[in-house]
């Protein structure tokens, strides 16, 4: 599930990769404005997990909520346009939501840490998934990640720290966040080499992922945050490489989605176990950040 960021993300920069190809780092104060907009993202988390009302998005808008139920999968920017302007660089954020009928939690968290799995059920853009680390407190993973739009090729090898919240019996989230992001430089080339961290062109800084679900109704409510920093757009381009973002961006992130709804259908008839299959742990609300 957490894979739907790093698609969004791919999506997000791809889209204009051709026309700000040139290296670019990511600066001290990029990465001040990605930890404060963090901050509010956690306080917002935190009230909804608090909230016996609208703990999941999807329930904010009975228009919202009737389009899950018929089997949609519905998808739209947390923030205006889906960015926002920090200093050198972007901030991306969206959400997406669907509903699991016939599933139940723990046949959502078997597709949700299966992370050497996930190179199968989010290919082509997903080529490799590993599990790192799995324990009750949290989950470390690697994932290499690939996207071709305008005849650039982006390729990232991510590695990633995540950690489970369980609410009550029914209700829990997940949160998932980058501790590394290196650019393949040539990928599948002979001279493929990887870059150093917050380095090359700036397709992709920093990651977060917020998973939330639900068991009510004879399935789960699943919806995913995905919020990518990356650099930002010239202004002389914004015009038109925006839009072609934004469509992408709706379209990584409900391809996501659907492809895990596939795998929980195909988990569930297997009965085949995650890698990591540990039972997360309860933690108090005031944890939502990465630990």
């Amino acid at each position: 599930m957490r894979i739907s960021t790093l698609l969004s993300g791919a999506a997000l920069v791809a889209g204009y990769a051709a026309q700000v190809a040139s290296a670019a780092e990511l600066q001290a104060p990029t990465l001040k404005a990605w930890n404060t907009y963090l901050d509010e993202v956690n306080i917002r988390l935190e009230q909804r997990a608090a909230s016996t009302r609208h703990f999941l998005w999807t329930d904010e808008s009975e228009n919202r909520s009737a389009q899950v139920r018929r089997g949609e999968v519905v998808v739209a920017p947390v923030l205006t346009h889906g960015t926002q302007d920090v200093p050198n660089g972007l901030i991306h954020h969206w959400i997406g939501a669907l509903f699991l009928p016939g599933t139940t939690i723990g046949s959502f968290w078997a597709v949700l840490h299966d992370y050497d799995n996930y190179k199968n059920t989010y290919r082509p853009a997903v080529t490799a998934s590993k599990t790192l680390a799995c324990s009750e407190s949290g989950q470390q993973f690697l994932m290499i990640w690939k996207r071709k739009v305008l005849f650039v090729n982006a390729a990232i090898e991510g590695r990633y720290q995540s950690h489970d919240v369980i609410l009550d019996a029914r209700r829990g989230y997940s949160v998932a966040d980058s501790t590394e992001i290196r650019q393949i430089a040539e990928y599948g080339r002979s001279d493929e080499r990887m870059l150093p961290p917050d380095t090359g062109s700036g397709f992709i800084w920093r990651i977060r992922s917020i998973t939330r679900y639900e068991e009510r109704d004879g399935g789960v409510l699943v919806e995913i945050e995905a919020i990518a920093l990356t650099r930002d757009i010239p202004a002389s381009l914004s015009w038109l490489v925006s839009p072609v973002v934004n469509h992408l961006s709706i379209n990584s992130l409900s391809t996501t989605l659907r492809e895990t709804r596939q795998a929980v259908i195909e988990k569930r008839g297997s009965g085949a176990l995650a890698a990591c299959p540990n039972r997360p742990r309860t933690v108090a609300l005031g944890k939502a950040g990465a630990e």
